[in-house]
């Protein structure tokens, strides 16, 4: 560890010293070179559908909410039916059930060839309890994209893609239980104990145990490298920054390279920590989540409550917009329901898969458990915490500081200044709490760290998959890692987003695959959970 460590210092210090003896312009000749890679890589993932003058329709939206809709109606529901079941299992009212022996649903070997025996074996590891699991995953969704992202969706789309990102949320849980049960249910145990799961891997055994073993390797390595590059975007380089944005206002730094320079500083503090691997992830997690999430929660609840008489017309006037939008140049309704859908998809990342790699790691015998617990995050984090943001600023702008749509970019211009992301949040926490400023800067950094530090265990996992398990496979991932840290500092947000969205949802394709030939398995270990459950009270 103490080398690894060394290492990466000794790779960090040159890029400070060479950030500060830079003259001018190290962040904008980032973003200059960064931009091309990132506008590539939209065009080619968000290809429209349908396209007219005012708007495109891409298909990973249609494809993401249809299959959302899809399992929310094939499992009746268990959004709503199974959402207290979920809230016990997490508290470990059900524990004493993972005791018992399970044999696997689908006959007496596992699509990976392994015997009744070797399951039995494998059922008693795991590395992090249920809300560690949960904790980890949540860490990795509740980041800025419910402080910018839902800034950037009111800004481009008016209140009313708020509506759309709480209906996306909600029809997010299914697929988020259907994605987090396949997790568990195909993961794979090192001989150390180490556990490696996620979409690779029930893609791969899964399609295999249908008979289709070369689309699963085919499927299972193309999502590899699509959660790489998500790694690198959505769960780094967009969360640096954020972070960079609001450091960078509370200090009024004007300095060309402070991007880069605090980048390098976030990317130290990062390496730190994902040394440790998922115990020592699930350990910071486990403490910083719940503490930033209780915080944040609180002081939007203050905004909020203050303006008592005013939240009748925020929520209001959220429903109003959501099916007649004035948001200049959003495209009507169509428009502000995708603006909605897609922030929603990138906060909760529900249909992306990454949490199912975190979830993977849990200790239980019964895959359907976590399943259950994974349909929580798109609650906790889009319907709870995106909302909250969201009644904020509408409220804020009750004064009317700022015009709905603004440039189109996502940029608003409030007493003449341009404000993006955080920068809007920040702006109208400033408006009611004293120093929110100082306060906002620590959530956001929070949110960011505890983000990046999940992501990068659920990139790792995929260079596994595609490199190996080795030492040094490790060690060039995670040094490629931190250098997205700087590079997400320093660029602009416009094309950090977009490299972000798109490698976030360029997960999608492959996920689906392996979602759509497997369902029929979580039904099966639904079913057998709940049998358990019954079966326990009986003899209780």
């Amino acid at each position: 560890m103490k080398k690894y460590l060394l290492s990466i210092i000794a790779l960090i210090l040159p890029l400070f010293n060479f950030a500060q003896e830079a003259e001018q312009g190290l962040d904008q000749k980032i973003d200059e070179a960064f931009q091309p890679v990132a506008d590539g890589f939209f065009d080619a993932i968000f290809f429209p559908i349908y396209k007219s003058e005012t708007m495109e329709i891409p298909f990973v939206l249609v494809l993401l909410v249809g299959s959302a809709l899809f399992f929310t109606l094939y499992f009746k529901f268990p959004n709503i039916r199974f959402f207290g079941k979920a809230i016990n299992v997490v508290r470990g009212k059900y524990d004493d059930i993972d005791h018992a022996v399970v044999e696997p649903a689908y006959g007496d070997v596992t699509p990976g060839g392994d015997s009744i025996e070797t399951i039995r074996d494998e059922s008693e590891e795991g590395e992090v309890s249920h809300f560690q699991a949960l904790a980890t995953a949540v860490s990795g969704t509740v980041g800025n994209g419910n402080i910018a992202g839902v800034a950037l969706a009111i800004a481009l789309g008016g209140p009313g893609a708020t509506f759309w990102m709480i209906v996306c949320g909600l029809l997010g849980m299914s697929t988020k239980f259907v994605e987090c049960t396949l997790g568990v249910q195909f993961r794979d145990v090192g001989e150390d104990g180490v556990v490696y799961g996620g979409p690779m891997y029930y893609i791969s055994k899964g399609l295999k145990s249908k008979g289709f073993k070369t689309l699963g390797k085919v499927a299972a390595a193309i999502f590899a490298v699509f959660c790489i590059g998500g790694s690198f975007g959505g769960g780094n380089a967009a969360q640096s920054n954020q972070a960079t944005i609001v450091i960078k206002e509370l200090f009024n730094w004007e300095s060309t390279a402070a991007g880069a320079i605090v980048g390098l500083v976030l990317a130290v503090l990062v390496g730190i920590i994902i040394i440790g691997g998922i115990r020592r992830i699930a350990q910071v997690t486990e403490k910083v989540v719940p503490f930033m999430a209780v915080m944040y929660v609180a002081a939007c609840l203050y905004i909020i409550l203050s303006n008592f008489s005013l939240i009748d017309d925020a929520v209001g006037l959220i429903v109003k917009e959501a099916f007649n939008p004035t948001a200049f140049g959003v495209g009507g309704l169509i428009g502000v329901l995708l603006v909605g859908f897609q922030r929603a998809a990138f906060s909760n990342e529900a249909g992306a898969g990454s949490a199912s790699i975190a979830h993977s790691a849990v200790k239980t015998k019964y895959s359907a458990s976590e399943g259950l617990v994974a349909l929580l995050e798109p609650f906790i984090d889009t319907v709870l915490i995106c909302t909250m943001t969201a009644l904020v600023i509408v409220i804020f702008n009750f004064g009317g500081f700022f015009e709905y749509g603004g440039d189109g970019s996502g940029v608003v211009f409030i007493d003449g200044v341009g404000y993006e992301g955080a920068g809007i949040t920040s702006k109208a926490f400033a408006e009611y709490i004293p120093y929110s400023n100082i306060f906002l800067t620590v959530a956001v950094v929070l949110f960011a760290v505890s983000t990046m530090i999940s992501w990068s265990y659920y990139g790792l996992q995929s260079w596994k998959f595609l490199f190996g398990r080795g030492k040094t496979a490790d060690m060039v991932y995670k040094i490629l890692f931190l250098i997205f840290v700087v590079i997400g500092a320093a660029a602009s947000m416009g094309s950090i987003w977009k490299f972000s969205d798109a490698m976030i949802f360029a997960m999608i394709f492959p996920n689906m695959v392996g979602l759509f030939f497997l369902f029929p398995i979580v039904k099966k270990q639904l079913m057998r959970y709940l049998d358990a459950i019954k079966e326990n009270k009986a003899k209780a």
